[in-house]
């Protein structure tokens, strides 16, 4: 016979459940529902190692938050996904609630988007920014629910001072876990050719740009990582709409 689920109050509304792999789907289900009853908010953290655990913690109806980093285990440090459900969520037989459920726990692909200007002799404006030493393209992160089209416009106004628009997407770049970053898909946007006097115009976002300039081809190569370098190749020859780490 199985041990029972426990459930424990580790704050004023949120109750914590355990259990262990024998116990079902419906079993855990029940408890959650039954522990709603009474807090607000029903817990679990699960090892990332259990998958089962983590099926039976998606299925009860709990989504998933994040990892905890750290949390004490056996009197040493381990980390934890933290599941949870509150009382306030759409019920899973729903077709909100059943969205809501699976997107909190299917992948998620961070976004970049940058922007490829030109000036009339066919030399690119490259950055360089505070936090790494190799040069790269004006862009950035995609925030959530952002259009990567606005975010690249959104970013280098607010990196460079400058207003200007993007075209065509003249590029898809995959880029592998690199430097402690994940992997994330980098959409490289035409900001047209412009007159190297633009660059009087810049105002430099002192925390992220140490410095901008246009480059030819061979300062790309020399200033910035190989995989951006090839990816400024890729997208000026045009001749792919898809590349791998440039490739």
């Amino acid at each position: 016979m199985s041990q029972p689920i426990t459930v424990t109050t580790v704050a004023e509304g949120v109750a914590r459940l355990a259990w262990t792999a024998d116990h079902t789907i419906d079993e855990v289900r029940r408890e959650v529902a039954e522990a709603l009853v009474h807090h607000p908010r029903v817990e679990t953290l699960v090892d990332p190692d259990d998958q089962g655990a983590q099926r039976t913690a998606t299925w009860s109806g709990m989504h998933r938050e994040g990892v905890m980093r750290g949390v004490t285990v056996d009197d040493g440090p381990a980390d934890r996904i933290v599941y949870a459900r509150l009382a306030t969520d759409a019920p899973v037989n729903e077709p909100g609630g059943f969205r809501a459920l699976l997107n909190s726990f299917l992948p998620r692909k961070r976004a970049i988007s940058q922007m490829l200007v030109r000036d009339p002799d066919d030399r690119v404006l490259l950055c360089r920014l505070t936090y790494k030493q190799d040069w790269d393209l004006p862009g950035g992160v995609v925030e959530v629910g952002e259009s990567p089209r606005v975010a690249v416009v959104r970013e280098v106004e607010e990196e460079l001072g400058l207003a200007l628009d993007a075209g065509e997407l003249l590029l898809t770049d995959w880029l592998p876990p690199w430097g402690g970053w994940d992997d994330a898909v980098c959409l490289v946007f035409d900001g047209g050719v412009h007159d190297a006097a633009v660059l009087d115009d810049v105002v430099k976002q002192e925390r992220e740009i140490r410095d901008v300039r246009f480059c030819t081809l061979e300062e790309v190569r020399e200033l910035a990582a190989d995989f951006t370098a090839r990816r400024v190749e890729a997208a000026l020859r045009g001749e792919v709409d898809y590349t791998e780490s440039g490739r």
